[in-house]
């Protein structure tokens, strides 16, 4: 049996350890929740984890922009050496993609962009794919698909977002 005279010493600098550790873990949580909810708020994902399909969709219209059709098309199908295996794209292929984006493009021709919002889709919490959204000369409306299994990007969407 022990009695309050076996009792520990007191350890003041171990007791700020302890409070100084509780208060930079209660910080970290907080900083993460704000993370967390931020990208969605913004309108990026839940920790901006839509992030990269905004930057892959940027790149594929900056190429169309420039008309740039075979990095375009290479971004299309996320495959930067497509052109070593043209046989593996071809119920796609880049003189059909081109027309599409040239005198079929659903926009018209692509001189601007702005890549405005992102939404998670599909099946799980972070999604089967990515719609993203982006202004095209300023004022039309277009929205791709990512794909979040092989990078490739779709249009149209299965749907559109409103924002």
């Amino acid at each position: 049996m022990s009695g309050l005279m076996d009792a520990p010493v007191y350890d003041e600098q171990r007791e700020r350890r302890k409070t100084a550790l509780l208060i930079a873990a209660g910080v970290l949580v907080l900083l993460l929740a704000i993370l967390f909810v931020a990208g969605f708020i913004a309108g990026h994902g839940w920790f901006f984890s839509n992030l990269p399909a905004e930057h892959k969709v940027d790149r594929f219209l900056t190429a169309i922009e420039k008309k740039d059709f075979d990095t375009a098309y290479g971004v299309y199908v996320n495959d930067e050496n497509w052109k070593a295996n043209p046989g593996k794209y071809s119920g796609y292929p880049l003189k059909r993609f081109t027309e599409d984006w040239t005198q079929y493009s659903p926009v018209g021709e692509i001189h601007s962009h702005h890549v405005d919002i992102s939404r998670t889709d599909g099946e799980g919490f972070w999604g089967s794919g990515t719609i993203v959204g982006s202004t095209i000369n300023g004022k039309k409306r277009l929205f791709l698909w990512v794909q979040r299994s092989d990078g490739t990007l779709t249009y149209p969407t299965p749907h559109i977002i409103q924002y």
